[in-house]
């Protein structure tokens, strides 16, 4: 049975569902029940908190906040005092070439204990996976570790030269497949929680479909596409018609062929190489010559003092050098995705094949928790409903959030009212 929940996009000041909120390690940050917001943060309709442009807004997606970030000065600001980013304690407990698998210590903080099925967590192989552990108060990391979760997750890692032949096949049945192998090894469980976003959504429901009888107990996905070319992809989702006609002038195969891997990490680089002489030129200019501080290193101090003591504009900073710091796309990796999912939108016909194994988004019969966002632009929510329509389990659940791509995972209405819907959802079935 699908049942369609929509999370309601405002939380008034007294209503109970904001105590979920959680604090960062320094004891600032995200607030807890019956404590005071942090300074700067109001809650209206569709913003969320409101601390001028330095701030997270719900229905954020990579495009505006790059446009925010860069007409705000805040790639000077990285420059000038940086952000730490994916700080939540951990080890490293499997390694398979550039990927490597992470898993989470506990706290004392723990809520009852730790939970008996693993939680694994997957993003894409662009950009990094350190938002899932953004920064410390803003980060599902560690929410879910301190909700009493066993928390893993894999990073893929940055796809080099030699790594132009890396497939999907490699992926999901290599990569993935080794890491739940071993998070069970670790954790001693017989069944696993996948978790993906995006990217790592679509992987996390093509290993479903081929392992149908186990070890996955739960799949809870955000963001995660798996029909490409959606006959109706509404407002935000017509850019797919332009994808799913590109067959005719555009052959994915030129990539692996002429490039290895597609560079997207050049665009990166060629930013951050920008915005590093744009800093040196703003520092030289703005400070006076010998030992003096300048009115620009005082204001930088504040700034700096500001961020240690308000999440919110950590987050912010630390969002704004995610969203820059992409990898290599593995050029054949590359070909199937474009050519088989956007051009031909195999996954959702049950075309896909790897390693001769039909990969048949019907044969999920786990739990499913499917995430979309109303005002996500790079997943737009018709690219994500199929999951729900076509697992074939009785326990599978829609949920739509008033939020964009960014927003959804590291915004208010995510740590306001995803997270916790997450956890609510995910307890009860982390039981052996």
């Amino acid at each position: 049975m699908i049942n369609n929940t929509t999370i309601p996009p405002e939380r008034t000041p007294g209503d109970p569902r904001l105590a979920v909120e959680r604090r960062d390690r320094a004891g600032n940050g995200w607030p807890r029940q019956n404590a005071p917001k942090a300074p700067g943060w109001q809650h209206g309709r569709g913003s969320g908190p409101f601390v001028g442009p330095l701030g997270i807004f719900d229905y954020d997606d990579p495009v505006s906040i790059r446009a925010r970030k860069y007409t705000t000065g805040t790639h000077v600001l990285l420059e000038e005092i940086g952000v730490e980013t994916g700080v939540t304690p951990n080890e490293v407990v499997w390694a398979k070439n550039k990927a490597r698998l992470y898993r989470y210590r506990p706290t004392d903080r723990a809520a009852g204990g730790r939970r008996p099925v693993p939680v694994l967590l997957i993003y894409g192989f662009v950009l990094k996976p350190y938002v899932f552990d953004l920064v410390p108060g803003n980060s599902l990391v560690e929410y879910l570790v301190e909700e009493g979760f066993d928390v893993y997750m894999l990073d893929f890692g940055i796809s080099g030269t030699e790594d132009a032949r890396l497939s999907l096949e490699d992926l999901v049945l290599d990569y993935m497949h080794g890491a739940v192998q071993k998070a069970l090894e670790t954790s001693g469980a017989r069944e696993i929680s996948l978790f993906g976003q995006s990217q790592g959504g679509t992987l996390c429901a093509m290993y479903a479909s081929l392992f149908p009888g186990g070890p996955l107990k739960n799949l809870v996905l955000l963001s995660a596409p798996t029909e490409f070319a959606p006959l109706n992809p509404g407002l935000l989702g017509l850019w797919t018609l332009a994808s799913r006609t590109s067959v005719a002038y555009f052959d994915p195969a030129i990539v692996p062929r002429f490039f290895g891997n597609l560079p997207t990490d050049l665009a990166s680089q060629v930013i951050n190489s920008a915005s590093s002489l744009q800093g040196t030129a703003v520092s030289m200019g703005a400070r006076p010559l010998g030992r003096r501080l300048s009115i620009y290193d005082e204001a930088l101090r504040a700034v700096r003092e500001w961020a240690e003591r308000d999440v919110s504009v950590r987050s912010w900073l630390a969002v704004s050098k995610w969203v820059d710091d992409a990898a290599p796309f593995p050029g054949e990796t590359f070909r199937r995705w474009w050519g088989d999912f956007y051009q031909r939108d195999k996954l959702v016909k049950g075309k896909m094949q790897l390693r001769g194994h039909r990969v048949d988004i019907s044969n999920i019969g786990c739990a499913v928790l499917n995430v979309s966002g109303k005002w996500d632009c790079t997943v737009p929510p018709a690219q994500t409903k199929a999951t729900t329509a076509r697992a074939s389990g009785p326990d599978k659940e829609y949920v739509s959030v008033n939020a964009g791509h960014v927003g959804m995972l590291v915004g208010p209405a995510a740590v306001g009212s995803l997270w916790p819907r997450l956890r609510d959802w995910l307890a009860p079935r982390s039981d052996q």
